[in-house]
């Protein structure tokens, strides 16, 4: 087996959740969690709790600094160009349908089209199909290339006037196939249109800026990032998000209200109406501390290792084909020959080993493939050369039970 960094960067200790001898291999679908954000969760439910925006006594001013701290952390983090650009909302899935009720239903109309890609979860999918069916708006779909990338000549070659916004994965939830966001932007920017890009499995493991990129919209979720889950961020253009009208109505998102008329505030608080996670955007907060504490830099070069040393020690098996780039991000997804992916994750969980097996919510995909579902292990800063051995393992004992 190839070379890898040694146990997780040190940082096994760090995940309570992880047993002894437990193969962790499901980061893609959530990550686990870390002591710092158990710790920052805790302390906030248990010592500091509070309303935000609301209160006048001092625990609740308390509580709405720390909030406001914590978007500005995050702008921090992407590279924002303030901390206004920054929209707490549940997850990238909401994230991807504010867009598309607020911004789409306002600046779309029928006989425009919007870009997609082969590659997309069903979450930057059906958002965008509800639109088509209230606005007439038309989609289109733009290839991959042989190893998996979305095929960025391709969708130069089919972008056209008509064409008002491209909404793309910034890396593949399936395939970890790593986008060229700038080259994206600059094509879509080309013919008028908007980018959007679902950062969910880019964020935990690579370095993103918002300037550098040249998107206009870019969304992540919290519990993919070792933070908790229920929350997650839309970032967009200053210039976009005032001209986007409010999706969900109720208290926090108001200017004044009346029965005849009520006013808003500008973004982000048009954007998040009713009290917030509150607790979970601390918990983000101190995730994003954490893994740029150990660097994002770093995390990518330990699951570069790792997806490294486990394409080559199933390329070995004449059984399993493997799908996506050699340099995939984190993620690898593979079948066996004449195994269903549920019975291969069902006898790897009988040797502590935890894969996903499905369509990963990217049915489309699996049609290109050829395939129902795959088995997939997706790697985090806790994972190891020994992670790698116990799949490798298990595998070779899948293909022994069905010969």
């Amino acid at each position: 087996m190839a070379t890898v960094l040694t146990r997780p960067l040190d940082r096994l200790a760090d995940f309570p959740a992880i047993p002894a001898g437990w193969a962790y291999l499901d980061t893609a679908a959530t990550a686990q969690k870390p002591r710092p954000v158990i710790g920052a969760i805790t302390a906030a439910y248990g010592e500091t709790y509070a309303t935000v925006h609301r209160g006048v006594y001092a625990r609740s001013a308390d509580m709405t600094l720390a909030f406001e701290a914590s978007r500005e952390r995050v702008a921090q983090f992407i590279g924002a160009g303030s901390a206004a650009e920054i929209v707490f909302v549940r997850g990238a899935t909401e994230a991807i349908n504010l867009v598309a009720q607020s911004w789409g239903d306002t600046h779309l109309k029928a006989g425009d089209r919007i870009l997609l890609s082969t590659l997309e979860h069903h979450s930057n999918i059906v958002p965008w199909q509800l639109l088509r069916d209230r606005t007439g708006i038309e989609i289109d779909v733009a290839p991959l290339t042989a190893d998996g990338r979305i095929d960025l000549d391709a969708a130069e070659a089919m972008l056209t006037p008509a064409h008002k916004l491209v909404a793309l994965a910034h890396v593949s939830n399936v395939l970890g196939s790593l986008l060229d966001v700038r080259r994206a932007a600059d094509l879509a920017h080309a013919v008028g249109a908007k980018l959007l890009v679902d950062g969910c499995q880019a964020v935990p493991r690579l370095p993103v800026d918002m300037a550098g990129l040249g998107c206009d919209f870019y969304v992540f979720s919290g519990h993919k990032l070792y933070g908790p889950t229920g929350v997650g961020v839309l970032w967009a253009r200053p210039e976009i998000l005032e001209s986007m009208p409010p999706w969900q109505g109720g208290g926090s998102m108001i200017d004044k209200v009346s029965f005849e008329k009520t006013t808003y505030l500008p973004a982000p608080a048009r954007f998040e109406a009713g009290t917030p996670h509150i607790v979970g955007v601390l918990g983000l907060h101190a995730a994003i501390d954490y893994v740029e504490g150990i660097g994002l830099d770093a995390i990518h070069a330990h699951e570069t290792a790792l997806v490294r040393a486990t394409r080559a020690a199933l390329s070995a098996i004449n059984s399993v084909t493997l799908f996506g780039p050699e340099d995939s991000a984190g993620i690898v997804s593979f079948a066996i020959r004449g195994v269903h992916p549920h019975d291969i994750g069902t006898i790897l969980d009988e040797a502590q080993v935890a894969i996903r097996a499905g369509h990963h919510c990217a049915q489309p995909l699996m049609a290109h493939l050829g395939v129902d579902a795959t088995a997939r292990a997706s790697f985090g800063v806790y994972n190891s050369a020994a992670d790698v051995a116990a799949l490798v393992k298990g595998i070779e004992r899948v293909t022994r039970i069905f010969g």
